[in-house]
């Protein structure tokens, strides 16, 4: 928003120099965010007058002049031809420095000396183009500084708005701001409407069809107008603030949306169809011709302007051509209307069409100033353009809205704030806002906000009203209180990096799958009818009918994400992923989230390379993994039953995990017909763990032990034992001697053939033994040796071989 300094004290008296004034917007909250000095620096233009005017000796297109400053008759050459002998003119002087940092000097130009030069409009920053040179009143004083003279000395301030400020995209919006602070009153416009002839009801109807786009429109009827060049003071005004001058009437329009914040649109009365203004919604692919030359294809959200036969205007944003103020035109039906701020944002962000008008439409103009503005621009339409308005004016407001009230508690903005403001002090600042202060019981205030103030809905807007005007700065520095708080992680917390931790230590990478999953998941994963992970939780508003559902298991997120990346011949996988899944609970609103960790291997076990033959995962490596997780989380006593768990498990190559009776988790190679729903056509195993029982079943975390200085000794034991019997009852049945020298056992060979009996296997165990305070004798290693053989003979009924 561009404001100038003589323009705002035109609203409001104050005393403050362009800089203090800067620093008092800024503060306020209306960011300066720069400041133009206007003629500053430019002294050296003058005013002055053309005594002689001949032609150039060695130029056609070139004028010799002598000018007198009040002072000299300086010699000027001057290509311009719009002046004449006894003219005013701006003469910049040797020594001038023009914007853009041209400066004048004394030069010969075609063999005659130039001491100056006579200046346009253009080449002083007030017009973006000039057809010649500026031609001045004859009653100026020669020798003036020119932008003295004209006074057009000013400073031009720069103000980024938040969008919420609506009611400062307007001169009164700031010199009310300025008033308030200052304590000062707003000098709002004299608005005298001279009214003539017959009602303007016998020349223009309004009919809203859409109360919801368009609340409120006012019409005027404007008759016998002259339209012209504006005059000076008009054109340096909008010139200064940006805006290009076209005519009296439009620029008429432009002056009072810029000064009182409320855009205006003139129309060509003759080119509106029976004076009558119809406001609706534009028909879909409708085709309209705004007054940029564009050809707009509308929809069904747009608000357009119809006289009784077409669309004549985008409601809020910009007219058509086919009703546009030309030359010819005389007669003028004026709108002042209030559109709907998001649909004329929706509208303006869809067409590209960011205007004037729009920029102020959706950001909320003010309901109250419709009639106000339409009044202004006719009373200065009949002054600058000769016109005739009809009596009265049509103003179609079918739902008028009262204006909002707020309670305010002074004590609370006191205890926010850390004042101590007296109550009578915060009225007096609401007052300098202009909004209306009634106290009511227990000390609190009912503030009524005036209509202009769309940002203001609760107290605590009011609230940063008083911190505004009290000013920022009044608001004591305080250091915040606060404690220590060793916020430790929990038991929860501190499993789950470890395992994160696991998984990523033995070579497998994390993912993150949606939540949501499609339907048909159940199905493809060959889920028996009964389970109740078929019974999952749908979206009330999915993004896509692939992601309607919730995830009742993992395993979903991880097959898509391998069949991804086997798309793209990424072919050996280590997944992983640690998330919650969602179970339905009958009953209860909310359902069960359980944390679950699930893992997915395929491809090969090693890189392939000169010194490795690429061998396959197989189930063993999804086990040793898990295993490996339970060592870490001290979980001792798993039984790995020998069955098919689920129903996406291959036959004969899957396991359930159990501990006290109940199942933890399982593991073992995808079903391919399940691999085939997600076009994967390598093995794939999978194990998925509750994460909830691994926490409860976790032990102690594992003590650090020294390794021991002495030299160990190891032996190897072969056994002969039933083929029934499962290994791990072997181990477990070594591990539960507690023998401390033993220190460590495993087994490193199967064998079942010819040279065993019928429905026996060989099994190999290898046993070091160590101490940690002494290097063991051999007697002392047989002696533990022969405990481990006792008790494995003696308990599961093996034979050494």
């Amino acid at each position: 928003m561009k404001v100038t300094y003589n323009w705002l004290k035109e609203f409001v008296d104050f005393d403050l120099s362009p800089v203090e004034l800067g620093h008092l917007l800024t503060m306020l909250g209306l960011e300066v965010e720069g400041m133009e000095q206007l003629g500053g620096g430019m002294d050296e233009v003058v005013v002055a007058r053309v005594l002689e005017k001949n032609q150039h000796p060695n130029a056609d297109k070139l004028s010799l002049c002598k000018v007198d400053n009040g002072k000299e008759i300086l010699s000027v050459v001057c290509g311009a031809q719009n002046f004449k002998q006894g003219d005013t003119v701006a003469l910049a002087q040797i020594g001038a420095v023009l914007p853009g940092d041209f400066k004048i000097k004394r030069s010969k130009i075609r063999g005659e000396e130039s001491c100056g030069m006579l200046c346009s409009e253009k080449e002083l920053h007030l017009a973006d183009e000039s057809a010649g040179i500026m031609i001045l009143s004859d009653n100026l004083t020669l020798g003036m500084p020119f932008f003295e003279a004209m006074g057009l000395k000013d400073t031009i301030f720069e103000i980024g708005l938040t969008p919420n400020r609506a009611d400062c995209l307007s001169v009164i919006g700031i010199a009310r701001e300025i008033a308030a602070k200052l304590g000062k009153r707003v000098r709002y416009p004299s608005i005298v409407v001279p009214e003539y002839g017959e009602p303007v009801d016998s020349k223009v109807s309004v009919t809203i069809q859409d109360a919801a786009g368009c609340p409120r429109y006012a019409a005027r009827f404007i008759s016998g107008c002259k339209i012209a060049p504006s005059p000076a003071w008009l054109v340096n005004r909008l010139n200064t603030v940006g805006v290009r001058s076209i005519n009296n009437v439009v620029d008429i329009t432009n002056l009072v949306m810029i000064e009182l914040g409320h855009p205006l649109h003139a129309f060509d009365y003759t080119q509106v169809a029976g004076g009558q203004i119809i406001v609706r919604r534009a028909g879909e692919g409708e085709k309209f011709n705004t007054l940029d030359g564009q050809e707009r294809t509308l929809a069904v959200t747009d608000l357009v302007i119809c006289d009784r036969d077409r669309a004549v205007a985008l409601a809020g944003i910009m007219g058509g051509e086919n009703s546009e103020i030309i030359d010819t035109t005389t007669d003028i039906l004026l709108e002042s209307a209030f559109f709907d701020p998001p649909t004329i944002r929706r509208t303006s962000k869809r067409l590209g069409l960011h205007t004037e008008s729009s920029h102020r439409f959706e950001r909320g103009a003010d309901l109250e100033m419709v009639p106000k503005a339409l009044d202004r621009a006719a009373s200065l339409m009949a002054q600058l353009a000769g016109g005739s308005v009809a009596t009265g004016r049509v103003d179609n407001f079918p739902s008028p809205k009262l204006p909002t009230s707020i309670t305010f508690r002074p004590e609370r903005a006191n205890a926010l704030l850390g004042l101590a403001l007296p109550a009578e002090r915060m009225a007096e600042l609401f007052r300098n806002l202009e909004f209306q202060v009634q106290p009511v019981t227990n000390g609190s205030f009912q503030v009524t906000i005036p209509s202009y103030r769309i940002d203001i809905e609760r107290e605590i807007d009011l609230i940063e009203e008083i911190c505004r005007l009290n000013g920022f700065d009044q608001v004591v520095a305080t250091m915040p209180v606060a404690q220590v708080i060793s916020d430790r992680p929990s038991l929860h917390q501190r499993l789950q990096r470890s395992v994160r931790d696991h998984f990523v230590a033995e070579g497998m990478h994390e993912i993150i799958s949606f939540s949501f999953i499609a339907p048909e998941a159940a199905d493809l994963l060959k889920l028996d009818a009964d389970d109740p992970r078929r019974n999952s939780i749908k979206l009330c508003n999915p993004l896509a009918a692939e992601q309607s559902v919730m995830r009742t298991t993992l395993l979903p997120g991880l097959l898509d994400t391998a069949s991804r990346n086997m798309c793209f011949r990424s072919l050996d996988l280590r997944l992983f992923e640690m998330r919650r899944v969602y179970h339905a609970v009958a009953g209860q609103e909310m359902p069960h989230e359980p944390v679950y960790c699930a893992g997915l291997i395929s491809g090969n076990r090693d890189v392939e390379s000169w010194c490795h033959q690429g061998t396959a995962v197989d189930f063993y490596d999804a086990k040793g993994i898990v295993e490996n997780l339970f060592d870490l989380l001290q979980i001792r006593g798993a039984v790995w039953s020998a069955d098919t768990p689920e129903t996406f498990y291959h036959p004969g190559k899957a396991c359930r995990i159990m501990f006290g009776g109940g199942t933890i988790g399982t593991v073992g190679e995808i079903h391919p017909e399940v691999l085939k729903n997600y076009e994967i056509d390598r093995p794939v195993y999978y194990f998925e763990l509750n994460f909830e029982e691994l926490v409860r079943l976790a032990g102690a975390r594992k003590a650090i032990v020294p390794p021991s200085r002495f030299p160990d000794s190891v032996r190897d034991l072969a056994l002969l034992a039933p083929l029934e019997l499962a290994s791990s009852q072997l181990l477990d049945c070594v591990r539960a001697l507690k023998q401390k020298e033993l220190e460590d056992v495993v087994i490193f060979d199967l064998y079942q053939g010819d040279r065993v009996p019928a429905g026996h296997k060989s099994i190999a165990l290898r046993l070091r033994y160590r101490a940690a305070d002494r290097t063991m004798t051999d007697d002392e290693v047989q002696l533990v040796h022969q405990k481990v053989i006792n008790a494995l003979t003696g308990k599961l009924g093996v034979s050494v071989r």
